[in-house]
């Protein structure tokens, strides 16, 4: 039986779906992760904090726009357990 587990923003911040301006996102929606994989990054006070997966799963939706702003506790994405 799958579960839905909700990732949040551990802190405030802007939130990137990639490492770099020209390079793919990290995750889309129906790419499956591995556990501790990294999904996004935070960008808080130029400290760039990588958001991993807490289990592995599905991702089942994105939330979070791409650098937007988020505050401590935002949902970010949504994954569904195998």
């Amino acid at each position: 039986m799958s579960k839905r587990i909700e990732v949040r923003a551990p802190m405030s911040g802007v939130f990137y779906r990639r490492p770099a301006p020209d390079q793919p996102a990290y995750v889309e929606v129906g790419n499956v992760v591995k556990k501790k994989q990294v999904l996004a990054l935070l960008e808080t006070m130029k400290v760039y904090q990588k958001i991993k997966a807490p289990a592995d799963g599905k991702i089942a939706e994105i939330v979070a726009e791409n650098e937007s702003p988020l505050a401590d506790g935002d949902l970010i994405l949504v994954i569904e357990t195998l």
